[in-house]
């Protein structure tokens, strides 16, 4: 699996590049202020208003640090209704990527509580530990109706295999 490498403040995580659609500078966000504090601000994006996760406030609580490798990470997002919806993620130093079977992913039952499940296996590289994020459970059901709510993207609503 390919995978796109960022972190959230020292640590590494990784995205599956196959959700990826465009990796995007840092670009001005409008903020929202009826929006939770790990939504960065929403902009248009191939004539679409979109919002941007920021992922360093949503893991430690913190936003993310203005680096010149700070980056939104386009991403094919589908909802539980199976609607293909596209959002931003905010992350510190996209810059590489990584390219490991799915056999050395490891299962390390991080998942506490529900609000939690989109930190998903990790992945031992001579870099250290990386984290992978489950893109599939980054939202839960109340935050995909509130933040993606009427922006569906693809008219044939229809789940990648």
């Amino acid at each position: 699996m390919l995978m796109l490498l960022f972190y959230v403040g020292d640590n590494l995580y990784a995205l599956d590049s196959s959700q990826v659609v465009e990796v995007i500078p840092r670009v001005v966000l409008r903020k929202t202020h009826q929006m939770p504090d790990y939504v960065g601000g929403m902009f248009q994006y191939r004539s679409a208003i979109v919002p941007v996760i920021d992922l360093c406030y949503l893991i430690r609580g913190q936003p993310s640090c203005s680096y010149l490798s700070t980056r939104i990470i386009m991403v094919n997002y589908f909802g539980k209704d199976n609607s293909k919806r596209c959002i931003g993620l905010m992350a510190e130093r996209v810059t590489e990527t990584l390219n490991k079977p799915d056999s050395e992913l490891i299962d390390v039952a991080t998942k506490l509580d529900e609000t939690h499940g989109y930190l998903g296996e990790m992945i031992m590289d001579e870099k250290g530990m990386i984290q992978r994020i489950r893109l599939e459970s980054l939202l839960s059901d109340s935050q995909q109706q509130y933040l993606l709510a009427g922006r569906n993207d693809d008219s044939n609503n229809t789940k990648p295999n």
